[in-house]
């Protein structure tokens, strides 16, 4: 049995929810007497973010591998800092253009005398972020990129999982941010669900499919908007055309990467019968290249904690006991079992089908899946068979299989010939569709999501209703409007 790190009891005093419910009143008034949001505040307080990160990267480092164990400066720098800073200078630099008002054509004639529209975009308010564990920093501040753009305030939650980064985010905060522009809450389970029901202007969560239910529901008593960034199984084609190579490696970067804990990791494979030796293969040879040995490895990442490890060592018991074949990935043939500690070796799975766990929940760690196929039709029934997932991945030169692939799933989004790096394009869309997850963020999408679209007319000095016919009393005004309209 693995040690799991404690959490936050889950009591909760009645002065946290009155401070919860405190600084809700407090933002949102201050919000209102502020409109409209000058553009030099949002551009400092997205500075501002910006220092916060950068003035303490050293520090959220250690505190993500302090919560789980291990983890890398290294790979919190890149997947968790640099995402953050770059999408908040993205966010910088565009969203004065992205805030201008848009034009739109008044419906004929109304034009030609002389009416106007346009879609003018408004800040919501107060928006509240529900962040998880795997990227406890970047998913507390890639969001925060569009949120400040739009001239939002906010309040934070980070996970219980990732306390010590939670409790950093709470202490370096306030020194950047007044508690009416931006607060943090910290706590296990229960100022969760207490932060959940707050009667928001928007509210973004990321994480769990499950969790993400209850989360919805909660935001349903006070109608609030919800973004919800969630997971589900990532497939990955590798077609019959695919440079299997380069294909094993990339796939293995994807797939070792914060030990496998990403929501867009690549789930499970799907793979040409005859050509699955050759694609096992090339994945491990992939993992050896990058990581020699695990154990002792700066740069292989922990599994978070115990009861994450025991949740996958459970989807490889039951996955055995029902006949899958595991080939463990080991490099350095390390022995793990008398580890005190949480990391696991990638163990890929062959022989797979729908009654295993591990084609049932999202993975969510060093475990890969693979399923064979016999046409590539076949494989996207099978895709299409299952709930929709937030990232799909396909290897191959052969185009017109590509785009067949494209045309007839759907997904959250896709990277061709690679894994992952649809999200860090910060000018495309990143989210779910259904059970993987509802809205987008990212660039001009995440100003949108956290912005309201508000409709402005503006009519023409013209009596319209009497000259269109829609003022009684009704006669050959309006129908001559009826017969011109009601045709085909």
């Amino acid at each position: 049995m693995r040690a799991a790190k404690g959490r936050r009891g889950n009591n909760m005093s009645t002065s946290e929810i009155e401070r919860m419910d405190r600084i809700l009143a407090a933002q949102r008034a201050s919000f209102t007497a502020a409109l409209p949001e000058p553009v030099a505040v949002r551009r400092d307080r997205i500075d501002r973010a910006i220092a916060l990160l950068i003035d303490h990267k050293d520090a959220f480092a250690s505190a993500v591998s302090a919560d789980f164990g291990h983890r890398s400066v290294e790979q919190t720098l890149m997947t968790d800092i640099m995402p953050s800073v770059g999408a908040l200078k993205h966010s910088k630099k565009h969203f004065e253009a992205w805030s201008r008002n848009e034009k739109r054509k008044p419906m004929f004639p109304l034009g030609l005398i002389g009416a106007k529209a346009e879609v003018m975009y408004q800040p919501k308010g107060v928006v509240g972020v529900m962040a998880p564990w795997n990227f406890p920093v970047g998913m507390v501040m890639v969001p925060m990129a569009g949120i400040l753009a739009a001239g939002n305030r906010a309040m934070i939650k980070p996970s219980e999982f990732t306390e010590r980064v939670a409790d950093l985010f709470a202490e370096l905060v306030p020194q950047y941010f007044a508690e009416e522009e931006m607060a943090v809450f910290t706590g296990g389970v229960e100022v969760g669900v207490a932060f959940s029901k707050l009667a928001f202007d928007h509210l973004i969560f990321t994480g769990a499919t499950s969790v993400g239910k209850h989360i919805m529901r909660a935001a349903a008593d006070n109608l609030v908007p919800i973004t919800l960034e969630l997971g589900g199984k990532s497939p990955t084609f590798v077609g019959r055309s695919a440079n299997k190579k380069q294909a094993g490696e990339r796939i293995a970067m994807g797939k070792m990467m914060n030990a496998g804990q990403i929501c867009l990791a690549p789930d499970y494979l799907m793979v040409a019968r005859e050509q699955e030796d050759e694609v096992i293969g090339s994945i491990q040879k992939g993992v050896a290249a990058m990581y020699p040995a695990l154990l002792n490895n700066d740069d292989y990442t922990s599994v978070v904690n115990g009861r994450n490890y025991e949740r996958l060592q459970g989807y490889l018991a039951d996955a055995r006991e029902k006949g899958a074949e595991l080939i463990e990935v080991n490099p350095a043939g390390e022995d793990f079992s008398s580890s005190n500690g949480n990391k696991m070796p990638l163990t890929i799975v062959r022989g797979v089908n729908d009654d295993m766990k591990v084609m049932q929940e999202e993975i969510f760690g060093p475990i890969l899946p693979v399923m064979t196929y016999d046409s590539i039709d076949q494989a996207i029934d099978y895709v299409n068979s299952h709930d929709r997932p937030l990232g799909l991945y396909y290897f191959g030169s052969d185009r017109a299989e590509e785009q067949k692939v494209l045309s007839r799933t759907i997904s959250g989004g896709v990277t061709v010939n690679d894994v992952l790096f649809h999200n860090a394009m910060e000018d495309l869309p990143f989210g779910g569709v259904g059970p993987s997850g509802m809205g987008a963020y990212h660039g001009l999408d995440g100003f949108k999501t956290f912005s309201h679209a508000r409709a402005v007319y503006r009519q023409s000095g013209l009596d319209v209703g009497n000259l269109s016919g829609f003022k009684p009393p009704y006669g050959k005004q309006s129908q001559a409007t009826l017969k011109r309209e009601l045709k085909k």
